[in-house]
């Protein structure tokens, strides 16, 4: 019986020693990604894309107005074979819209799943690095958690931002703005 009680407390004591070893750490590893310097660079090679297809989008949209206004003026005066015919020219350009704009926004998304996966690896491997430097067993996301006690859970994003380059005075304010600027700028 003496033994059994013996190797309970040499259990809860190894157990409460472990427990007590026990290392969390969190960071903001949404922004990392977006202040990282690589992904300034994806940013305007987004941009750059975007604006591509906007300008072909809106010319496919001049093209079909142009051909509905010309259509609404004329239409009385056609015989119903060409009315029919310039029916028809009008659903096929709005169908050409239809798969343009859909065909777009699966060309963005990959190419933005593309430009992005090597940042978020890059960034994943320096977080996994440091949190084994430290003895972390667990890294959480501080973008996702209600709470974190800061006296019982490292903040790994300084570092992070070190490792990754990113500028002190760099924050997703700055980035936003400067987004936002560049926007306007290119609307002007």
């Amino acid at each position: 019986m003496k033994k059994i009680l013996l190797i309970a407390a040499a259990a809860s004591m190894f157990s409460l020693a472990a427990t007590a070893q026990t290392k969390f750490a969190h960071v903001n590893f949404g922004e990392l990604v977006q202040l990282m310097p690589e992904a300034d660079s994806a940013m305007v090679q987004l941009e750059a894309a975007n604006n591509e297809a906007q300008e072909t989008y809106n010319s496919m949209v001049s093209e079909f107005q142009s051909k509905y206004d010309q259509f609404e003026q004329k239409q009385a005066s056609w015989t119903p074979a060409v009315r029919e015919s310039k029916q028809k020219e009008l659903m096929d350009i709005q169908t050409r819209v239809q798969e343009f704009q859909q065909a777009i926004q699966q060309d963005m998304s990959q190419l933005q799943n593309t430009l992005m996966a090597p940042i978020y690896q890059k960034a994943q491997e320096v977080v996994t690095n440091l949190a084994k430097e430290k003895g972390v067993i667990y890294v959480y996301d501080s973008s996702t958690l209600l709470y974190v006690d800061d006296a019982q859970s490292i903040d790994l994003t300084p570092e992070a931002r070190t490792a990754l380059n990113i500028p002190a005075d760099k924050t997703i304010e700055s980035v936003m703005a400067a987004r936002q600027a560049a926007a306007a700028a290119a609307q002007q």
